[in-house]
């Protein structure tokens, strides 16, 4: 008995087709006689090629392969036959009612030279794996340029910077010229802010962390936050009177509170409400091998910027952290928010953003404190918690 006649006869369908073996199996098999001609094929084969051969019982094995693959597959079949090769491979797409990207394996049947048997089976869709690596390529050369072209103007800046002062030193504070150097100087200061943000994506480098409490970065920008967002807006303060300390470089925290509240701001070009808060809390810790309910906790300080503006869609969502993306059309550099990831997550934290059409956005900075044995440090709690305490502290200083 030949072995596809030995294939068939294990068939458990009262109909001779393929073994319940090969019929059950996840992959995709086809039985063809040597002339090309398929004799069965298992279910996993119908789903995949979307055709089912019955109907068609002069269904070739070569029908099943685009027409320019069609010369190469015959080629090896030949060999295969004329055992002058055991298998052959090649990926395709196939040329049925369900046009997919598949890999087949062709070999015979021991002891059968008039019979093959194909096995196929699903190729990767990588398009979008590559896309991203596309993406991820232009990004790394975007920021080596960016750095730099940083780096070059950061030199310039430096020597606008020092004769503006050199001007200024020279000019009488009331005269008009010296109103207007203190501008140029103001502007040079505010494009070295930018120089920084690019730098710090395009070359991310540590800086030395000190122990410190968020209350005292946003008493100690108070002012100047209110004068950069405008009167149009209100900015209140929610301050938690014994938050814990974290340990960070005190000007990335700078940077954090003060991007999130520019960009509350630009959200909002009518004016609106914008929010601080600071407050302790815990992030429950899950491990591969601990159960929810016994997974251990980390105390954090959390950190929120929230304000009653627009809000965002889920696609300006999943983008806002990407390096240069921005909703602001040419006012925008797309690097505030990505500095913010990136300054957060080197500090050990977990930034979220909630938001939805209409809802305003809210903020959450979640940064792990320092033990409370490591963080014996004086005035740690006498930060001013709310509205009222902030001008009685400004009022004394």
């Amino acid at each position: 008995m030949s072995a596809a006649a030995e294939l068939l006869r294990m068939t458990e369908n009262p109909d001779p087709e393929f073994p319940s073996l090969l019929r059950n199996a996840p992959h995709a098999f086809v039985l063809c006689q040597a002339d090309g001609t398929i004799s069965s094929f298992n279910p996993a084969a119908e789903q995949l090629l979307g055709r089912k051969p019955y109907r068609n019982p002069v269904l070739r094995f070569l029908d099943l392969i685009p027409l320019e693959q069609r010369a190469l597959a015959e080629r090896e079949i030949c060999a295969l036959l004329k055992e002058k090769s055991t298998s052959f491979q090649f990926d395709t797409r196939t040329n049925g009612l369900n046009t997919r990207a598949v890999r087949w394996v062709v070999w015979r049947l021991q002891g059968d030279r008039n019979t093959f048997l194909a096995l196929a089976e699903d190729v990767p869709d990588t398009s979008a794996v590559e896309n991203r690596l596309r993406q991820a390529q232009r990004l790394e050369a975007i920021g080596r340029l960016a750095g730099g072209v940083a780096h070059d103007f950061n030199n310039l800046l430096t020597g606008v910077l020092l004769y503006c002062d050199l001007l200024m030193a020279n000019l009488d504070p009331s005269h008009r010229a010296h109103k207007y150097a203190n501008e140029i100087r103001q502007a040079g200061f505010q494009a070295t802010g930018i120089v920084r943000q690019l730098l710090a994506v395009a070359r991310p480098t540590t800086s030395p962390a000190s122990l410190l409490c968020l209350n005292e970065i946003v008493v100690s920008m108070r002012n100047l936050l209110s004068r950069l967002i405008g009167e149009n807006f209100e900015l209140t303060f929610h301050l938690h009177p014994e938050l814990g300390l974290v340990s960070m470089d005190p000007s990335h925290a700078q940077q954090i509170l003060l991007n999130l509240v520019l960009n509350a701001r630009d959200a909002m070009p009518q004016g609106g409400k914008i929010s601080i808060e600071t407050r302790n809390c815990k992030v429950q810790v899950l491990q591969e091998e601990a159960s929810f309910k016994y997974a251990p906790t980390l105390p954090c300080a959390l950190f929120v910027v929230s304000d009653n503006g627009p809000g965002m869609d889920e696609s300006v969502r999943a983008r806002i952290f990407e390096p240069f993306f921005t909703t602001k059309a040419a006012s925008g550099t797309g690097l505030g928010l990505s500095t913010v990831h990136d300054i957060v997550t080197t500090s050990g934290g977990l930034i979220y953003v909630d938001s939805e059409p209409g809802q305003g956005t809210r903020v959450s900075v979640l940064l792990p404190t320092v033990p409370q044995e490591a963080a014996e440090s004086p005035n740690t709690s006498s930060y001013p918690m709310n509205d009222e305490e902030l001008s009685s502290h400004e009022e004394k200083e």
